[in-house]
């Protein structure tokens, strides 16, 4: 087939656009654990989250989550919603998540509710894999007492596997992951602990003393590997065994408990898993297996195992988090992924405040933070901003 002849059957999917899809609701409430065990995958060391005795004694009374929490009390890692019909011989990577927040904070003892519908989609040519489906998809979060806790836009890219594996963007050439030497782990360990440090007390810069151009502390995570993949994997309450079901309404048809196109060894087996759960926990199995297993991850076009978009949102939003303190809140955050974080590699996190209001959409002063997120050899794989009120 020639490469002008290659395209994307999208006819599966256009009935979907502006429908409520992705029925699916978890069964428990989340704990303190679940929060303790997400920050501790995203390698988040913020007290607040996990110390007992520290979250007691701050404003907050207890342990609280992280704004970032809120995709580990969703189905599908936030992206569903932008991943329905069939595409034959396709499979999805994410490409950015838009977030708006309105203030109330998820604690032990929440139980989220979602409405997802499919917003809609455009079809790029692109270098990685030709036509390239570009789909959102958005959710809507309550709590357990009807408050608005959050909306996110989710943004994927479905692409012909056949495609990407014949184009070999992300091929490695059979090159080991990075060793890293003891001396350069030093180096990495360091400068993580010093971003620790920086705010560890949850102190709030002012908003009058805050200036366009102020530089956030440096972040580092990583080095990456499959053990930390694997962790952020299990870390969303979705992946653990028997936490969610189908909630589909009667009368109505969910595309995602529909065949996606997906390969045989990339696509869960509900069936199966009834009897066996890894047939359906995403890391054993589905289309989540890529990202700990090589051979799964260069079929698909990625050149090895790699990381989870879900999770360098998570850092985004953390990380500027983390600077606004207790009495910060990011109101709003856009992220574009421009590559995973892949096996070996370490991701540098940078942050600069780029603009200020004082009368902004959002009811209170708020300062505009940009961030960037490169590897070890200065290669861009995010972009994004976030919305955050500071204390006057």
């Amino acid at each position: 087939m020639a490469e002008a002849d290659v395209t994307l059957d999208t006819s599966d999917v256009d009935k979907w656009i502006g429908k409520p899809i992705v029925f699916a609701e978890f069964w428990d409430p989340c704990n303190a654990t679940d929060i303790r065990r997400w920050v501790q995958a995203m390698d988040y060391a913020n007290p607040l989250h996990w110390d007992e005795t520290f979250a007691r004694a701050s404003k907050f009374g207890g342990i609280v989550a992280p704004q970032s929490f809120t995709v580990a009390m969703d189905y599908g890692h936030g992206c569903h919603p932008s991943c329905v019909g069939k595409i034959p011989g396709s499979h999805l990577i994410f490409a950015g998540e838009e977030w708006w927040f309105y203030g109330t904070p998820i604690r032990p003892g929440d139980k989220l509710t979602q409405e997802r519908s499919f917003a809609g989609y455009k079809v790029t040519d692109t270098a990685f894999a030709g036509p390239t489906m570009f789909a959102d998809g958005d959710t809507v979060h309550r709590n357990q007492h009807g408050a608005l806790v959050a909306k996110e836009r989710a943004t994927s890219i479905r692409y012909l596997v056949e495609e990407a594996a014949k184009r070999k963007v992300y091929d490695k050439g059979n090159a080991p992951p990075k060793l890293w030497t003891r001396a350069e782990l030093d180096e990495i360990a360091r400068l993580r602990l010093d971003w620790i440090r920086s705010n560890r007390e949850g102190i709030s810069p002012r908003f009058g003393q805050v200036r366009v151009g102020d530089r956030l502390p440096r972040r580092v995570i990583g080095p990456h590997s499959r053990v930390t993949f694997a962790l952020e994997c299990r870390a969303h309450r979705q992946n653990i065994w028997g936490t969610w079901r189908w909630n589909v309404p009667e009368g109505m048809v969910d595309p995602a408990t529909e065949d996606a196109g997906f390969g045989a060894d990339m696509t869960y087996d509900f069936d199966a898993r009834k009897i066996d759960p890894r047939q359906a926990d995403g890391l054993f199995h589905g289309p989540s297996s890529g990202h700990i297993n090589a051979e799964k991850g260069e079929k698909v076009g990625m050149g090895g195992v790699y990381g989870y978009g879900s999770s360098m949102n998570a850092w985004h939003v953390d990380t500027v988090a983390y600077w606004a303190g207790h009495d910060g809140y990011v109101w709003h955050s856009k992220t574009q992924f421009r590559s995973p974080a892949f096996e070996g590699d370490v991701t540098y996190i940078d942050g600069e405040v780029v603009a200020k209001e004082e009368n902004s959409p959002f009811g209170m002063p708020v300062v505009t933070v940009q961030t960037r997120m490169t590897t070890q050899d200065g290669a861009t794989i995010l972009k994004g901003t976030a919305a955050v009120s500071l204390p006057l």
